[in-house]
């Protein structure tokens, strides 16, 4: 006991009134004297057990456990370094999933909300939009201990957060990456990143190094860094668009390197141990046309633009790149290629490869050999129109001559840049060999502009609009069976899909959309199994893990991204709160069952 007197016990009062009031009042309930009870000891012995469990057990997140996760955590963005999003977990399952309830949820203030929380040992870890981050106690939602850093400018929201050994590592504005203690949420490092643009992602941690992309590098490029995970110390880095001396800078119709820009890093990579190299997506060129830009669709020479809309394979050690492969060239549309990528083992032309898997926004599934980066398959699955064939050995796309951007004149075609698959990440469930893709259905109509003089950057006018003969229902959840590469199911709805989906071992997939509701589906058939409706946009994606022999499904909600604010004039009758609930929500069956 007597290590809790004096200002510990001053601290841990006030964590236990944070967890009554959330995290929106924090501050001023720390700074209340005068609310804590008139005899402290008789609250003594709940604040002793609050601070010693679940974190007296929290153990070091290992290399080998980041290579082969416990089924009971999940230890980064999609779970595992392959990206799949799939939880090995099966209490939860198709016969009992209809019983599923609220377990506990945790307010995270407000603000648009895209971060995927990890767990360990029965914690919790979350990052708010404030860029704060929480550790809570993941069986009921106490909070454990509060990180916020200090105020700075930019975008607020970050889609990730990474774990390894004794640290967590979190983003936040200023392009500033943190190390905090897992036990005490303290800072261990807090790295100022040199260069321009955002931090809208967030960390991977691979073999001792923290890897991280930068984004809205409108008038800049952007890059990829790795950070010594115990100093933040920069050990690397690998631009994203070249300079006219580097390797691929001949790609850019002769522009100056000061006038090339883009190349945004929008998510975390993924890691095969086997190949030994990260693999990152890359997103589009700036200005978004190619007449603002000086690389209109008719230019000569190479009009790559690299490595803009790419996939990057990298030596994590050196980054020095492995191999890269261009996914479309001169895109003047703002369809990028920067989403997950996938790496899968399937059949291709009668043998096992190890397959690099993306979907770029126009929803077409390409398949690339791991090792080489070799094209090894494409599959349309039926939103764009910008792409008329794909080259079946080589990949390389036919654009379709009615959708090229003209300036100053409106030019239609599918999808707007919202995305036929947007931020929402796919999921490979390795029983059913299913891909889940979350995806929407619709066009624009896109005026080209020209830059003004003495600005860098343009503003092209793009209108949405539902694509002809369209029913109404824009979103879609479709699952795809990679070893045939057809559709097996899709369950069609008014509402874009949200929240990337989640497939389990107990044979069903989870996924979110847009109205607000949270959803279970039979991953075999796509039947619903259960739906409930939240305060806000489920908008990150969904986890699973289990604490004390029981299984539970985590998610959060939080609109006000680009991705939740891009439907409106199409969906008018699906209405959201004007002000945004950022909050954890946690389901779990019945204790018991």
């Amino acid at each position: 006991m007597a290590r809790m007197m004096g200002s510990r016990a001053c601290a841990a009062a006030a964590a236990l009134l944070v967890g009554a009031f959330g995290l929106a009042g924090a501050a001023s309930a720390q700074n209340r004297e005068g609310m804590f009870p008139a005899k402290p000891d008789e609250v003594m012995p709940r604040l002793i057990a609050q601070e010693d469990a679940p974190l007296s057990k929290l153990t070091p997140v290992t290399d080998a456990m980041l290579a082969n996760p416990p089924a009971s955590d999940w230890l980064m963005w999609r779970r595992t370094y392959n990206g799949w999003g799939y939880s090995p977990l099966d209490q939860v399952n198709r016969g009992n999933v209809k019983d599923l309830q609220l377990a506990w949820s945790w307010s995270l203030g407000s603000g648009a909300m895209e971060n995927t929380p990890l767990e360990h040992d029965g914690v919790l870890f979350v990052q708010a939009p404030d860029e704060s981050v929480a550790a809570l106690n993941a069986a009921n939602g106490d909070l454990l201990w509060r990180y916020a850093p200090p105020p700075g400018q930019g975008i607020k929201f970050k889609r990730m957060i990474a774990i390894e050994g004794d640290k967590l590592f979190v983003a936040a504005d200023g392009k500033h990456l943190i190390a905090l203690d897992i036990k005490t949420g303290k800072p261990v490092w807090d790295e100022a990143v040199a260069g321009d643009g955002t931090y809208t992602s967030g960390p991977m941690a691979v073999d001792g190094k923290v890897i991280i992309g930068a984004s809205n590098c409108t008038t800049s490029r952007c890059s990829i860094t790795a950070h010594d995970a115990n100093t933040g110390k920069e050990l690397w880095r690998f631009y994203t668009v070249a300079a006219p001396d580097e390797a691929g800078g001949d790609t850019w119709n002769g522009i100056p390197g000061d006038s090339r820009f883009g190349g945004s890093v929008w998510n975390s990579g993924s890691y095969d141990p086997g190949t030994g190299l990260i693999y990152f997506g890359v997103g589009q060129p700036y200005p978004w046309n190619a007449f603002a830009r000086g690389t209109p669709l008719k230019s000569t020479g190479n009009p790559e633009l690299l490595y803009t809309d790419n996939t990057l394979a990298i030596d994590p050690n050196t980054g020095k790149l492995a191999w890269h492969y261009s996914h479309l060239h001169d895109d003047s549309w703002d369809l990028d290629y920067v989403f997950e990528r996938e790496l899968i083992d399937l059949p291709v032309d009668g043998a096992m490869r190890k397959v690099s898997l993306t979907a770029g926004k126009m929803a077409i599934l390409e398949g690339l050999d791991a090792k080489t980066g070799k094209f090894l398959f494409a599959h349309d699955l039926g939103v764009q129109t910008v792409v008329s064939h794909i080259d079946p050995k080589t990949g390389e796309k036919t654009i379709n001559p009615d959708a090229i951007p003209q300036l100053d004149k409106p030019t239609f075609f599918c999808p707007h840049p919202g995305g036929g698959r947007g931020p929402s990440p796919t999921a490979y469930d390795p029983q059913t060999g299913y891909l889940y893709v979350p995806m929407q259905d619709h066009c624009t109509e896109m005026t080209a502009l020209p830059i003004k003089p003495g600005e860098k950057t343009e503003n092209s006018k793009f209108t949405l609009m539902l694509k002809p003969g369209s029913d109404g229902d824009i979103g879609r959840l479709v699952a795809v069976d990679m070893k045939t590469r057809t559709t097996a199911w899709q369950h069609r709805e008014r509402s874009p899909q949200s929240t990337g989906a989640l497939p389990t071992a107990g044979g069903v997939v989870f996924d979110g959309d847009l109205d607000r509701y949270f959803s279970a589906y039979d991953a075999k058939t796509g039947r619903m199994l259960w739906r409930t409706r939240l305060s806000d946009t489920p908008n990150g994606p969904p986890i699973s893990f289990s604490v004390g022999g029981r299984q539970y499904i985590a998610v959060t909600t939080g609109s006000g991204s680009p991705f939740t604010h891009t439907f409106g004039n199409l969906i008018p009758d699906v209405r959201n709160p004007v002000t945004s609930s950022a909050t954890v929500w946690v389901f779990a069956l019945p204790e018991g069952r």
